[in-house]
C-alpha cells in the first residue's frame, strides 16, 4: 500500500503577542485542529432565517386630487377717486389710510364760481317763467277775439306760438340750473365706494380738473378679497378630458391658502369662476376665488399659494412613499408579499402624490400586502418572513448553541 503522507497545516497567528493557554501548548497541535474542526461543523449546521418585513395591507379608496397653484391678491372693489370739476382744493376731509364709506366727503373744492353760477341759472329759470306767464295770458285772451273774427287767425297762431316757445325756455332754464347745482355739488368730492383709502396724490392749494390723468386718491374694499390663480392650460385640459371620461370625477371649489411665509390662512375661499381664454404670453388660464379678510392679512399685490382638490380619484390607492421604487426607466414598482411568503415585484402606474402617499392608480389590487420595512436587499422570489408594518421588530441574541434565539431584523 502507499505510504500516507501526514497532512500539513499552517496556523496564522493574528497577534504576535497572543499566547497559547498552557493546555494547548501541553496538549500539542492535535487539540488546535479539533477544535478548529469542531467549530466548522457548528458553522455549517447554522442557517440564516428569511429577513423580516413590514407589510401593508392595500386598500382602495376615493382621493382627492389637490393642485397648488400660484395666485396674487386683487382688492374685491377699487375705486378711483377723481374730481368731475375744475377748481383749487381747499380741504382734505379724510385721514390717509383710513377706512372710508361710500358717499362720505373727501376733498372740498372751491365752489364760488359754482356757486355764482347755480344762482345765475335759477334766476334765467325765474324770467322764462315769468316771459311764459304773459305769453298764456295773451295766447288765452287771443282766442276768443279769433273765433269772433276781431283779430286775424294768423295773430292768434302767433301768441298761441309764443306761449310754447316761453314754455320750452322756462324747460331749458330749469336744465341749466340742474347742471349747475350738480357742478355745484361736485366740488364736494365723495367717497364712491367703502374701503380702505391710500395716500392723497394732491394738496391743498392744488389746482385739479375733470380732465387730469391722475386720481386724487384709491379706495380698494378688501373684505372680501379676491385671488388670481395661473394653472396650465396644458393642465387643464387634461383634467377637463378625465372628466369627461370618467376616470376622475369633480373635486371642491373649497380653496385653502398659503401665506408667503408658509403658514396657512385662517379662513377658507371659494372657486368663483375661471377665464374663458389663454394668455398668450404665459400658456395658462386665470382662476379667481373670494376670501373672507376681516382682519385684513390679505393685501391687494401679495404673492400666495392656493391648494384646492380640484377633482377626486375613484378606486386608487394610497402607498407609503418609501415602498415606491423607481426603475432605471423611471417607472413604478412595489415588491409585495407573493404566495409562499416570497417577495414579489410588481409594476404600476404612480404618479401624484398626496402628503407621505403615493397616489396609484393602476398595478395594485385590494388585499395585496406591500413591503413598506425591510426593502434593503429585497430580491425577486426572495423568502420573507412577514409582519404588519406596524409590529414591533426584535433583535434576536446568538447564544452558545450557534442558532439565533428570536428573528433577524428586517
Amino acid at each position: 500500500m502507499p505510504e500516507r503522507r501526514p497532512v500539513a497545516t499552517t496556523v496564522k497567528v493574528l497577534n504576535p503577542m497572543f499566547r497559547w493557554p498552557s493546555a494547548i501548548r501541553r496538549g500539542g497541535l492535535l487539540v488546535l485542529l479539533s477544535a478548529l474542526a469542531a467549530c466548522s461543523s457548528g458553522d455549517k449546521d447554522f442557517k440564516r432565517p428569511p429577513p423580516q418585513v413590514g407589510y401593508y395591507v392595500a386598500q382602495a379608496s376615493t382621493v382627492p386630487l389637490s393642485v397648488t397653484l400660484g395666485g396674487r391678491t386683487v382688492a374685491y372693489e377699487t375705486s378711483e377717486v377723481r374730481p368731475q370739476v375744475t377748481g383749487l382744493i381747499q380741504r382734505r376731509l379724510f385721514a390717509e389710510g383710513a377706512y372710508v364709506r361710500a358717499g362720505q366727503p373727501l376733498y372740498q373744492i372751491d365752489a364760488s364760481l359754482y356757486r355764482a353760477a347755480a344762482n345765475q341759472a335759477q334766476a334765467n329759470v325765474a324770467s322764462a317763467r315769468a316771459s311764459e306767464a304773459a305769453s298764456v295770458v295773451k295766447a288765452d285772451r287771443y282766442k276768443p277775439l279769433a273765433e269772433a273774427q276781431a283779430v286775424s287767425q294768423q295773430d292768434y297762431t302767433d301768441a298761441l306760438a309764443q306761449a310754447r316757445v316761453a314754455r320750452a325756455t322756462v324747460a331749458q332754464n330749469a336744465a341749466a340750473l340742474d347742471t349747475a347745482r350738480i357742478n355745484l355739488r361736485h366740488t364736494t368730492v365723495p367717497a364712491p365706494i367703502s374701503g380702505r383709502i391710500g395716500r392723497s396724490l394732491f394738496t391743498v392749494g392744488a389746482l385739479v380738473s375733470a380732465n387730469q390723468t391722475d386720481p386724487l386718491a384709491v379706495i380698494q374694499r378688501l373684505d372680501p378679497i379676491h385671488v388670481d390663480m395661473e394653472e396650465s392650460a396644458a393642465d387643464l385640459t387634461s383634467l377637463r378630458q378625465a372628466l369627461q371620461r370618467g376616470e376622475v370625477a369633480s373635486g371642491s371649489a373649497v380653496v385653502r391658502l398659503k401665506m408667503e411665509d408658509g403658514s396657512d390662512y385662517p379662513y377658507a375661499g371659494q372657486v368663483q369662476f375661471s377665464e374663458v381664454s389663454v394668455d398668450q404670453n404665459t400658456g395658462t388660464v386665470t382662476l379667481r376665488a373670494t376670501f373672507r379678510n376681516p382682519q385684513g392679512l390679505l393685501l391687494p399685490g401679495m404673492f400666495v399659494k392656493a391648494v384646492f382638490d380640484q377633482a377626486v380619484q375613484p378606486n386608487a390607492f394610497l402607498i407609503p412613499q418609501p415602498a415606491v421604487q423607481r426603475d432605471f426607466d423611471g417607472s413604478a414598482f412595489v415588491y409585495i408579499v407573493g404566495p409562499g411568503n416570497k417577495a414579489m415585484r410588481r409594476k404600476l402606474t404612480a404618479d401624484r402624490t398626496d402628503g407621505t402617499n403615493w397616489i396609484v392608480t393602476a398595478g395594485l389590487q385590494r388585499g395585496d400586502r406591500v413591503i413598506t420595512q425591510g426593502l434593503a436587499n429585497l430580491k425577486q422570489g426572495m423568502k420573507v418572513r412577514p409582519v404588519p408594518q406596524s409590529a414591533p421588530q426584535h433583535v434576536g441574541v446568538r447564544p452558545r448553541g450557534g442558532k439565533f434565539a428570536g428573528t433577524r431584523p428586517g
